[in-house]
């Protein structure tokens, strides 16, 4: 347990931030989540619009520094690949 005023208040922040980062990750989940049950159902239009919204909260998450820029460039390159075989299997 922390003795002095400061590591009490170091205590504080850590709780206050990894709120504030759990709840970050949460969206993050969620919208993957979402996204790639889009993509089963196979609806190229709401899969684009939702794509949108995914990487815009993965963008956000890099500068909120919950994950870091390599491994939300990696999940987007991954679900633009599945987006990308979703429209040209629906075109073909």
């Amino acid at each position: 347990m922390a003795n002095h005023v400061s590591a009490l208040k170091r205590a504080r922040q850590t709780e206050t931030r990894t709120e504030v980062n759990r709840a970050n990750r949460s969206r993050v989940r969620t919208s993957l989540r979402v996204l790639r049950e889009m993509l089963a159902t196979g609806d190229v239009k709401a899969v684009q619009a939702q794509y949108r919204r995914t990487v815009s909260v993965l963008d956000k998450s890099v500068q909120k520094g919950v994950f870091h820029s390599n491994t939300v460039s990696r999940y987007k390159s991954r679900l633009n690949a599945r987006l990308k075989a979703l429209a040209l299997a629906k075109a073909s």
